[in-house]
């Protein structure tokens, strides 16, 4: 790992507290794992970790984020106090940043869209995905928001239909792309901090596939088949089937009938 002084650091405004303090690296191992080591070091919040270039990143359910470099791989550490919004609900309030950062990038024709938990969509095939990570070690209570997107390319992955920034228009800049997730998720934690997560969450609805979409839970214990129903107010995905409504906690959720 390279020392500190080895990285730009860009001070990216906010209007809520002080600048976020964006350090971009050329290459690292994994954003996450350099925002954990910082988080249990007692760094204060407000520092995001940009790597032009991960060669072990980490997605969810232990798979590697895989990135051929030009992508966006981004972790972003948060010091929330107790009273702010539960680890579940923050996939809700960083997939809003991430998508009003992406939007005005993508082509017309074109559409991105949200998927529960922590996905976003450009025309039904995954471009980017969230990985949260929560702990009290160092100075206090900390939470890491590891955001990776696919902007120049999409990796080949067997059985996995990616989708990249390039195929819809001109490849944006990764630093104004990290810079403009940094504004958004400035003004969502506060709309959260404002309105609550109901407003958090008619908002993530609007940007996702529409209610009475096929969707298949696959989790350790088997597969649920139902439509799309909305998620409820604790975050959790809620999937109406044959037997009723459910409520689902966990699962890779693939959208479309089997």
């Amino acid at each position: 790992m390279r020392p500190i002084t080895d990285v730009t650091i860009v001070e990216v405004p906010r209007i809520h507290a002080g600048p976020w303090h964006l350090e971009i690296h050329g290459e690292l191992g994994s954003t996450s794992d350099l925002c954990l080591q910082r988080a249990r070091e007692g760094a204060a919040g407000g520092l995001a970790i940009l790597a032009l270039k991960q060669t072990q990143g980490r997605g969810s359910r232990g798979r590697g984020w895989v990135d051929p470099g030009g992508n966006l791989s981004m972790s972003v550490l948060l010091r929330p106090d107790r009273d702010t919004a539960p680890v579940g609900l923050w996939p809700f309030i960083a997939g809003l940043a991430f998508y009003d950062a992406l939007a005005p990038w993508v082509g017309p024709g074109h559409v991105l869209g949200l998927k529960w938990p922590n996905d976003l969509l450009l025309d039904g095939c995954k471009m980017a995905g969230i990985l949260i990570e929560a702990g009290d070690e160092g100075d206090g209570r900390w939470l890491s928001l590891g955001m990776g997107a696919n902007l120049c390319a999409a990796p080949v992955i067997e059985g996995r239909e990616l989708a990249c920034m390039a195929q819809v228009g001109p490849v944006p800049d990764v630093g104004q792309v990290a810079s403009a997730v940094l504004t958004m998720l400035d003004v969502w934690m506060a709309r959260y901090a404002t309105d609550g997560f109901g407003a958090i969450r008619t908002a993530w609805l609007h940007r996702a596939h529409p209610v009475g979409t096929p969707v298949r839970v696959v989790s350790a214990t088997g597969t649920i088949c139902g439509t799309f129903a909305g998620i409820g107010g604790d975050g959790l995905l809620l999937l109406r089937t044959p037997d009723g409504l459910r409520h689902i906690s966990t699962g890779e959720v693939l959208l479309g009938r089997a």
